[in-house]
């Protein structure tokens, strides 16, 4: 199978490397001293389940030098993928499959309307790994797993193929019975996570022990099940304790990837997290405060990051 992987950082990286191992013909798509190295020396994957190197490895920055490929595995920040998604456009054929492995439940739509309906998969990821060095990918936590579908939920052929394509290549491959639930469920917790993490600049074990910001937690998440109802989309309400009782095995010291962003002074994918459920519920009539409060807090440090000044005057 011909891959080409769009964001070969810690997801991309790690996923595309043992995609290569197994056999298949992957491309790495990247950028900067973390892209050169992989060109220079290859790409190292480090992991409890073992050292992994791909030597050489495929790796460019213009995805027009590989053409058309069957699988294109999308792994950038959300914030980069509105830009970034006609890029696409030259490794697309007529069978090309296009799976994101994003957080947030808005990038399916926009690499369908990028690309084609027709060609986009419903998908998300499951581990916690990192760049640790260019050309280094750092695996710290998870079983690594993709979850995937039909955006219709239907059984389809493609869809077995690449589950066995990427059981072959030791890692977990799950099709649910509804991918929307699916993404859904994820993004309830990382959005929470990611906004009360970044507002209050403590680690998980702090502020969901601290009875004020828990409430704020599941008031946070039971937002996200009204908005994703109001959508159609069936998550069921008894997934706010469940969510609950999974951040409480977090590790104490635990934070979440955008808020570190944000207290590192980087752009985050804050309008992707909590500015996507602000946004979605005011669309669907569903108030979602927690969320509004979270995200207005953050956008100044966002915008601060991203270089955009807030001009003075009266407020608009």
């Amino acid at each position: 199978m011909r891959i080409a992987v769009f964001g070969a950082g810690g997801v991309g990286g790690y996923f595309g490397a043992h995609l290569a191992q197994a056999g298949h013909e992957v491309h790495l798509i990247g950028r900067g001293a973390h892209l050169e190295a992989i060109r220079a020396a290859g790409l190292r994957v480090e992991s409890p389940r073992g050292a992994l190197n791909i030597r050489p490895a495929s790796a460019t920055s213009d995805p027009s030098t590989i053409g058309p490929v069957d699988l294109v595995l999308v792994a950038v920040k959300n914030w980069h993928l509105v830009e970034a998604a006609p890029d696409l456009a030259p490794l697309i054929g007529p069978a090309t499959v296009v799976l994101p492995l994003l957080n947030g439940v808005e990038a399916h739509d926009i690499l369908a309307a990028a690309l084609g309906p027709g060609h986009v998969l419903g998908g998300l990821c499951r581990i916690i790994a990192y760049i640790a060095a260019p050309g280094v990918i750092r695996h710290v936590g998870a079983e690594p797993t993709i979850i995937f579908g039909e955006l219709d939920n239907r059984r389809s052929a493609r869809v077995e193929a690449l589950r066995a394509a990427f059981s072959d290549a030791r890692f977990g491959a799950i099709v649910p019975p509804d991918i929307h639930v699916a993404i859904w469920e994820k993004f309830m917790l990382v959005c929470t996570w990611s906004g009360l993490g970044a507002v209050t600049r403590a680690p998980i074990g702090v502020w969901l022990r601290l009875p004020g910001t828990r409430a704020m937690a599941e008031a946070g998440l039971r937002e996200v099940v009204a908005v994703a109802n109001a959508r159609g989309v069936a998550l069921d309400p008894l997934q706010v304790e469940a969510t609950l009782r999974f951040l409480d095995t977090m590790p104490y010291e635990g934070t979440a990837s955008m808020q570190r962003d944000i207290m590192e002074g980087r752009p985050s994918e804050l309008e992707a997290q909590n500015g996507a459920v602000v946004r979605l519920g005011q669309a669907a009539g569903v108030p979602t405060p927690v969320h509004s409060f979270l995200y207005h807090a953050l956008l100044p440090q966002e915008l601060a990051a991203r270089g955009v000044e807030v001009p003075a005057g009266p407020p608009v």
